[in-house]
């Protein structure tokens, strides 16, 4: 005597009953995935959705909201006479900081992928810019480029570099602007640095071997292997590296802060003044919501040029 099992067949597609299945096991998952969407939503989705629901209002100076303004915010906002220059410094600001930190990040990442005495203790010091303050970083090099008694200003002074140390880098637009650049890469060196050696200690040591023992030079295994399985970790440093120098507020603030109009701004610091001086938060959540659609799509742009994962799952 034979017992058969028979099994239920699955719900067809477009059957009353595979909604039903799928939403039940929704239900399963949100204890699991609960919390990260609350976060979510807390942390990123209601902030966001203010931000761009008070760039419709028109709120006075002491934050009374009287009414809807439509789109007037955002037309105040490209009114602005200094705009085109707070955009054009805001390019030269992320295109320069991303570019010099992931080209240096590169090559101290190599550098610290080798074998070498006192590899562990070089690597640790990497990482003491990113452990201290970036806001007391930024103060000694404000207060050490200061003339007359800066000691940068003494040390340029002493060598040669400058002809006496009264030179006043951070009392000019542009000296200051170049100088926040320089510490922005300084404080942006330990993570990307950190980011791209993971990236190259990830890759396969037999696949690099391989390559050298049928004949490839250094140059070679470099560009044709190591630089293409990089290309995830490179693109991850570049996109937070992007994101973090596009909205950085307190290097520029404390370097540039002082010089009157608007020659050293980027959108961020604009945003800044907007509040702080204007008191203009309908017009500051316009050019934030601007700011934030500029991020979104360089990032999109970045991502449709640089395509980081063709080559490395085929």
């Amino acid at each position: 005597m034979s017992s058969t099992t028979t099994t239920a067949p699955a719900p067809a597609a477009g059957s009353p009953e595979r909604p039903r299945r799928s939403f039940r096991e929704l239900l399963s998952a949100l204890p699991w995935i609960g919390p990260s969407l609350a976060l979510i939503i807390l942390i990123v989705l209601f902030p966001a959705g203010y931000m761009v629901f008070s760039s419709t209002r028109d709120i006075s100076q002491s934050g009374i909201d009287r009414g809807s303004a439509g789109f007037q915010n955002y037309l105040d906002v490209f009114a602005i006479p200094a705009l085109p220059r707070v955009l054009a410094n805001t390019a030269v600001w992320v295109v320069a900081v991303v570019a010099l930190t992931v080209v240096l990040s590169l090559a101290l990442s190599n550098f610290l992928n080798k074998q070498f005495p006192g590899r562990q203790i070089v690597r640790l010091a990497v990482i003491v810019p990113w452990a201290a303050s970036v806001v007391m970083t930024t103060t000694v090099v404000y207060y050490g480029l200061q003339p007359n008694y800066g000691i940068i200003n003494q040390f340029l002074a002493d060598v040669g570099i400058l002809d006496s140390p009264d030179f006043g880098f951070t009392k000019n637009a542009t000296s200051a602007f170049v100088v926040a650049i320089v510490v922005a890469v300084f404080v942006s060196l330990p993570f990307t640095t950190y980011t791209l050696l993971a990236g190259l200690q990830s890759i396969p040591g037999d696949v690099v071997e391989a390559a050298r023992m049928d004949g490839a030079s250094h140059r070679q295994v470099y560009f044709s292997i190591v630089l293409p399985q990089l290309k995830p970790a490179l693109a991850v440093a570049a996109i937070i590296n992007i994101i973090n120098v596009f909205n950085s507020l307190p290097i520029l603030r404390l370097m540039t802060g002082s010089i009157p109009g608007y020659d050293a701004d980027t959108t961020t610091t604009l945003i800044f003044k907007l509040i702080q001086s204007d008191r203009a938060v309908d017009q500051a959540s316009a050019l934030s919501v601007v700011n934030f659609v500029i991020v979104i799509a360089v990032i999109a742009l970045y991502m449709r040029i640089v395509k980081p994962m063709k080559g490395v799952d085929e």
